[in-house]
C-alpha cells in the first residue's frame, strides 16, 4: 500500500507498506471478476488491518467468498449469453440491405 501526495504534476510517495494479504480484513476487501477472481480493496480510505492474522484462518474465508462469488458470475454469464442469442437470432432474420439482388 502506498500513501502519496501530489506536488504539481509529481506524485510523492509518503509511506509504503508491505503486508501479507491475510493481514487485510475481509471487511475492507471485495472480489472482482478477472481471471480466477481479483481481490480488491473496496475503499482505500478504509483499510482494516489484522496484524498477525494467520493464513490458516484467512484462507477458508477466501474460499467461502469465492464459493459465493462464482455462482453469481455464472448467472450473469447465462443472462448475457441469452441476450446475445436473442440479438443473433434477430439479426439473422433481417434482410441484408447491402447485398444486391439480381434482377
Amino acid at each position: 500500500m502506498v500513501r502519496y501526495r501530489l506536488d504539481g504534476n509529481r506524485v510523492l510517495a509518503t509511506e509504503v507498506s508491505f503486508v501479507p494479504i491475510e493481514f487485510l480484513s475481509w471487511d475492507c476487501l471485495t472480489v472482482g471478476a478477472l481471471g480466477w477472481g481479483q481481490i480488491q480493496i473496496a475503499n482505500s480510505n478504509r483499510i482494516i488491518m489484522n496484524d498477525g492474522f494467520s493464513r490458516k484462518q484467512w484462507m477458508p474465508t477466501l474460499c467461502g467468498t469465492m464459493l459465493e462469488f462464482y455462482p453469481k458470475e455464472i448467472l450473469k454469464i447465462r443472462e448475457r449469453t441469452g441476450r446475445f442469442e436473442d440479438v443473433k437470432s434477430y439479426w439473422e432474420k433481417k434482410e441484408d440491405i447491402w447485398i444486391r439482388k439480381s434482377h
